[in-house]
């Protein structure tokens, strides 16, 4: 698919919720993503999975919302972003936890996809040593993923975006432009520039020149623009073990939660996640931003939170 047929693919998404949202607020309609008219035009979302092994953390909040078939449908190629940018071993918390991205791939294939992704764009080098040490490779490749790092220029395509103050255009995974759903699965931890690391900061492992981000006018304002253009179908927070200190690489302080969160708005999610670390959502800039820019929800007023 070309960087035009996602783009209107992209506006025919957004076109047809904002016009069934009116509509379908008693009728059950469900739209692109796996949001219900109702849920569109109220109050978002988050599922809060506790107290299990993480492969039932992810299975929980995602039947909680109704099945990872409300997101994948048969034949369907879908596009799994962990973070999988450091080589730490899994315990260390600074990369996704490999049983919940493994879980993650397995419900997928379950509900019919005919092909699992699971890629990122590493910080450190060599790969192999990265997908080995973080255990990601072997889980997710058992479970059916083709896993593969993206750390070629002719992997990715130029984005222009649109709405961008800071960032105006991006080079972003070819993969991710052709995927039919994109499933963001980030770690939550704390960030030396951005104060967390959560699923919006993770998409900038889905982009080439990072360092373009780094040096805007802001790199707050460029995480935010981005979701402007590239929205994740379905957001997977890792927090069964969160990273406290000198993130994002770490090695650091850790806490076990034994928690995932999950939801279809992404600014929800990480608002939720705000909340692990002692943070008002508004505090983390780049949320604050996105949420000027009407990208998603972080007053936590007005998000639902659904234990499970």
């Amino acid at each position: 698919m070309s960087r035009d047929e996602y783009t209107r693919r992209d506006f025919i998404r957004r076109a047809l919720g904002l016009g069934l949202a009116a509509y379908g607020l008693g009728k059950g309609l469900k739209l692109a993503g796996g949001e219900s008219a109702a849920e569109a035009a109220g109050k978002p979302t988050v599922v809060v999975a506790r107290n299990r092994k993480p492969a039932e953390l992810v299975r929980a909040a995602v039947d909680a919302l109704g099945g990872m078939g409300k997101f994948v449908k048969r034949g369907n190629t879908v596009l799994v972003k962990p973070n999988i940018g450091w080589a730490r071993k899994p315990e260390q918390a600074a990369t996704t936890n490999p049983e919940v991205v493994a879980e993650v791939v397995r419900l997928c294939k379950a509900a019919g996809a005919r092909q699992v992704k699971v890629m990122d764009h590493a910080v450190d080098r060599p790969d192999q040593v990265i997908l080995s040490m973080t255990g990601i490779q072997a889980a997710a490749t058992a479970a059916g993923a083709a896993v593969s790092m993206a750390s070629s220029p002719a992997l990715y395509e130029r984005v222009n975006i649109k709405r961008g103050k800071a960032l105006k255009q991006t080079d972003v995974m070819r993969d991710l432009l052709r995927a039919d759903v994109f499933i963001n699965v980030p770690i939550a931890k704390v960030h030396s520039s951005t104060v967390l690391t959560l699923g919006l900061k993770n998409l900038m492992g889905t982009v080439w020149d990072r360092g373009a981000w780094h040096g805007s006018a802001s790199l707050d304002q460029a995480i935010a623009d981005y979701l402007t253009e590239i929205k994740p179908d379905l957001v997977i927070l890792d927090a069964v073990r969160i990273l406290l200190t000198n993130g994002p690489k770490g090695p650091g302080r850790t806490k076990d939660l034994s928690l995932v969160a999950a939801g279809t708005d992404s600014l929800a999610v990480d608002a939720y996640g705000a909340t692990l670390f002692g943070k008002r959502p508004e505090e983390i800039g780049h949320l604050a931003r996105a949420r000027e820019m009407g990208v998603g929800e972080i007053d936590l007023r007005r998000i639902t939170i659904k234990n499970v």
